[in-house]
């Protein structure tokens, strides 16, 4: 596969794109925003005037957008890539969506297409090192076709038929939020217990959130969290859990519980913040600050 089309062109389809040229792919790219389609004009990428039109001779068309409303802008309709891919094709689906808008894409297809759902662990440095984990939903022998191309972006992990990518990043995702809500009340319990933020981070260094509690420290002292991974787009995909599985699902209290906490400190303004951010805003919540 030499020919690709890259769709969506933020925070981790830039640098996806960019690898991809340093390569050597013969890339075609659209963003919504057409500054960052012209900013990779210049590292030698073709700009397609639409997401069919940068689909359009491609032989895989990897998307990465924010979310399934922008998924459906930019698939389907007369200027979508649907309108444009290949029935020799192959569409990778990257972007974290619900398994919905995967089966809705799947249909809105030609015939013959064919899809994988790969949306990926890690942020931008990962993309732009070649260093994701990519979680592949997919038919084996389609997955095998695409190796080779995934494997300049990461990772590949084939985790089951399609739509499998895409629950297993919800899966990834629901664990990485339950452990820092886990680990920012365990701070704000410690403090209102009357621990020093000394000994409150020497007990938690024997425990499971060692790891967790050691690296955030920093970020959570000096009340900055810059954006790897927005707060913003961690709320949306706790949304996407609890729309997959239901909200009043038995035994899901603890995801229910994290997405509140996210949610609540979007409306506090952190949404722009790195997804840690979701720390500090507890701890602000609970104990009105970290003790030290």
């Amino acid at each position: 596969m030499e020919r690709i089309a890259v769709i969506g062109l933020g925070a981790m389809g830039a640098p996806i794109a960019r690898r991809l040229l340093a390569n050597g792919r013969r890339i075609t790219v659209w963003n919504r925003s057409p500054q960052r389609a012209a900013a990779l004009r210049e590292t030698g990428a073709a700009v397609g005037s639409s997401p069919a039109d940068a689909a359009r001779g491609a032989e895989a068309v990897i998307v990465m957008v924010a979310d399934p409303q922008a998924l459906l802008a930019v698939t389907e309709g007369e200027h979508g890539i649907a309108a444009g891919v290949g029935p020799e094709a192959v569409v990778v689906q990257m972007s974290t969506v619900s398994p919905s808008s995967v089966t809705r894409l799947a249909k809105a297809l030609p015939a013959g297409t064919g899809l994988l759902d790969a949306p990926v662990l890690g942020s931008v440095a990962e993309a732009a090192s070649g260093g994701l984990r990519i979680l592949v939903g997919g038919p084996q022998a389609l997955v095998e076709r695409c190796s080779p191309l995934l494997e300049q972006l990461g990772s590949p992990l084939h985790v089951g038929e399609l739509g499998a990518g895409t629950a297993a990043k919800l899966v990834a995702n629901n664990a990485l939020f339950g452990v820092l809500g886990v680990l920012g009340e365990s701070l704000a319990l410690g403090g209102a217990l009357g621990l020093s933020w000394e000994s409150l981070h020497e007990v938690l260094g024997v425990t499971p959130l060692a790891e967790q509690a050691a690296r955030r420290r920093g970020a959570i002292e000096a009340g900055v969290h810059p954006a790897r991974f927005a707060l913003a787009l961690a709320r949306k995909d706790a949304d996407l859990v609890a729309d997959a599985v239901g909200d009043g699902r038995p035994g899901l209290g603890l995801t229910a519980a994290v997405r509140d906490w996210l949610s609540d400190a979007e409306r506090a303004g952190r949404g722009g913040q790195d997804y840690s951010a979701v720390l500090t805003h507890i701890l602000h919540t609970a104990t009105k600050g970290p003790r030290r």
